[in-house]
């Protein structure tokens, strides 16, 4: 017969399936600093020897991480997911990035309409919260600031989506943006010209997620990738129009 004895389950193994699902959720991040052994056992209502043995079995597992005197750490798990030689051989060819936008395009157009149609009040003003920040004028602000905006602002719409596996593959390929691996995002906020247009985009994708405008946002989103594309068409053109003026006129300046 099918049966096995039922057995209480151990008070560790309920804290490894609570931390493994607020891993799994995003909720707890890659790098983040887990409460010190004190506080995590009275916030779990569990003793220190079973914490223990859980964040043991979570160290075993991979997902926990011990530094000497610094704490236990959510592992980078995002670490893995390209290996090193592909990172480089991204950044060596251009047709990796416009792959890259292609992808984004379609990863958050369908994330953007799940996060209208799935994504609870709270996950919306999460999202509102984000692009408010994005609305407000803040002298102070730097291109990098504003680069790291969007991020979050996109990152909120795919943890609205509520899909794990697209939260965390989003999150390693934000990664890799976040170290310049594609292109500098921040040039793309040098121009006033062009954070005015963006912030105008994000706008539409904003306005059509409160309004849960599935649609809307999906179009709103790819309306946004494609001016990403086409102005770095744009960028790579003048810059290799520069680098053509450059030798004009130093071929000028030489034989003058």
């Amino acid at each position: 017969m099918p049966f096995t004895t039922v057995q209480s389950e151990k008070l560790s193994g309920a804290v490894v399936r609570q931390v493994e699902e607020l891993i799994l959720r995003g909720i707890l991040r890659p790098g983040e600093r887990l409460p010190s052994e004190r506080e995590l056992a009275e916030r779990l209502g569990v003793s220190r020897p079973s914490l223990r043995d859980a964040i043991g079995t979570l160290q075993d597992s991979g997902l926990l991480i011990a530094r000497a005197g610094a704490g236990v750490f959510v592992a980078d798990v995002l670490g893995s997911a390209f290996a090193p030689a592909l990172t480089q051989l991204f950044a060596r060819h251009d047709e990796a990035v416009f792959d890259y936008l292609s992808f984004r395009r379609d990863m958050e157009g369908m994330a953007a309409e799940r996060a209208a149609r799935l994504g609870s009040d709270t996950d919306l003003k999460v999202v509102q919260a984000v692009f408010s920040k994005m609305e407000t004028a803040d002298p102070k602000r730097t291109a990098e600031d504003e680069a790291q905006l969007d991020a979050q602002f996109h990152m909120a719409i795919i943890e609205a989506s509520h899909n794990v596996v697209m939260l965390h593959m989003m999150r390693s390929m934000y990664e890799l943006l976040r170290e310049g691996v594609f292109y500098n995002r921040q040039v793309m906020f040098n121009q006033r010209t062009t954070r005015n247009t963006m912030l105008d985009q994000h706008r539409a994708i904003n306005d059509a997620l409160q309004a849960r405008d599935g649609v809307a946002a999906k179009e709103a989103v790819h309306a946004h990738m494609d001016y990403i594309e086409v102005s770095l068409h744009d960028q790579q053109k003048a810059q290799r129009n520069e680098i053509v003026a450059q030798q004009r006129l130093d071929h000028a300046t030489t034989n003058s």
